[in-house]
């Protein structure tokens, strides 16, 4: 029975993770997460009390082996600016996914501020690793870097979810989607590791 059950909640979590890829947050609902299981709706309240209680379920699993990745692609680099740029361009590849943007903003939304904080304890994971490479870097102060380098990750991503061009003089208005990313995460591990400057 105890299998069955666990059985059953991962393949509802499996189902929310395709709702939430194809369609956003709109689109899960329990009535789409019992379509998808074959389960009646009255059943995938015995799983989950609220749509947060799936969000909250999902981050407990997939954030993570989201951090892992990131983890992953900067164990593999040689040098500290390398594993800054594996870092950065990591987390605004996560930020692109659909289904993780689709989780942030429910989870903002929905989510108590324990749930929250739980959230950010499992990003919180990948600071040691930033640290490190910015102390090898010869920074001073390498956990306010650390969080400055976040802020700079989190204004990337805003300027990605920005329509691409047309809103500012100079941008190119038939620029890709996949143009508009690289150009915004080449900016971003530019000014990571560079400043502002141009030399």
């Amino acid at each position: 029975m105890a299998e069955h059950r666990q059985l059953q909640r991962a393949a509802l979590l499996d189902a929310a993770r395709a709702l939430l890829t194809e369609g956003g947050m709109e689109a899960l609902t329990f009535p789409a997460l019992a379509s998808r299981t074959g389960l009646a709706r009255s059943s995938v309240y015995e799983y989950f009390r609220s749509r947060a209680a799936v969000v909250e379920a999902l981050c407990e699993v997939d954030f993570p082996l989201w951090a892992a990745e990131i983890e992953a692609g900067m164990a593999s680099c040689d040098t500290a600016a390398e594993r800054i740029e594996a870092y950065v361009r990591g987390q605004l590849a996560l930020a692109a996914d659909p289904r993780h943007r689709a989780v942030v903003a429910i989870s903002a939304l929905e989510l108590d501020e324990a749930a929250r904080e739980r959230i950010r304890a499992a990003h919180g994971r990948l600071v040691g690793p930033v640290v490190q490479a910015l102390e090898e870097l010869g920074h001073e102060q390498p956990r306010l870097a650390a969080a400055l380098l976040q802020g700079i990750v989190e204004a990337a991503v805003r300027r990605a979810e920005q329509p691409a061009g047309g809103d500012r003089p100079g941008c190119p208005t038939e620029a890709t989607a996949t143009e508009t990313s690289r150009a915004i995460a080449d900016a971003a591990v530019a000014l990571a590791l560079h400043g502002l400057s141009r030399t």
